[in-house]
């Protein structure tokens, strides 16, 4: 293995300054998304999701961004997840969204609540076939004995839904992160990066520069 410490880039000398943002974090974040996607950026909707128990126990992983609004981003999962039982438990997170590519990361801190079951069933039959009989076939987060149960699962459901109509799972749906917290933070030369970060109060967007 090589020296890891000896791993680093240089960052480009692209700048962020206030006059360059908007007013209005949910629109500054949408341009950034444009930008990451009209660049080709692999997995350009790919976030970090954050969850903690009750005690403070965090708990992360890779999720795919599916809608966003004017108060909140959404994403689908298994209700009996790890992640839905944090929510239940402890209903703050934090996002984070890293396109190297770019030099750049947004992230957000906030609650999390689930959304309702119509836009729950307007996403779930808007997936490929595949997808809609995975979210049956998995029991998300739970230990299984091999492979080959799960293979298993997915072919007893395919075999039953070529005999019935197909429906959403009832432990399947969306959650929505409502953030009170943004940052953006775009890479600069020497480790001098430009950080901005939104807070919510009384409904207003605060805009602060933060040391890097």
């Amino acid at each position: 293995m090589p020296d890891l410490s000896e791993i680093r880039r240089e960052y480009l000398s692209a700048r962020l300054k206030m006059d360059m943002l908007d007013n209005n974090p949910f629109i500054q974040f949408r341009k950034w998304l444009d930008d990451a996607i009209r660049a080709g950026v692999s997995d350009p909707t790919a976030m970090a999701l954050a969850t903690a128990t009750p005690g403070g126990k965090p708990s992360s992983r890779m999720m795919l961004l599916k809608d966003i609004d004017d108060d909140g981003l959404t994403f689908f999962t298994s209700y009996e997840s790890k992640k839905a039982i944090h929510i239940n438990d402890n209903p703050f997170g934090a996002l984070l969204f890293f396109w190297p590519d770019l030099e750049r990361q947004v992230r957000m801190e906030g609650k999390i609540g689930k959304v309702t079951s119509q836009k729950s069933d307007e996403y779930y039959f808007s997936r490929p076939q595949g997808g809609k009989i995975g979210a049956w076939a998995s029991p998300q987060s739970q230990r299984i004995p091999n492979r080959e149960y799960l293979e298993n699962l997915h072919e007893d459901y395919l075999k039953l839904f070529k005999t019935r109509s197909l429906e959403r799972p009832s432990n399947w749906g969306g959650y929505k992160f409502f953030p009170s917290l943004f940052e953006f933070w775009q890479g600069r030369e020497n480790r001098l990066h430009d950080r901005f970060e939104y807070t919510l109060k009384d409904r207003i967007w605060d805009i602060h520069r933060l040391a890097p």
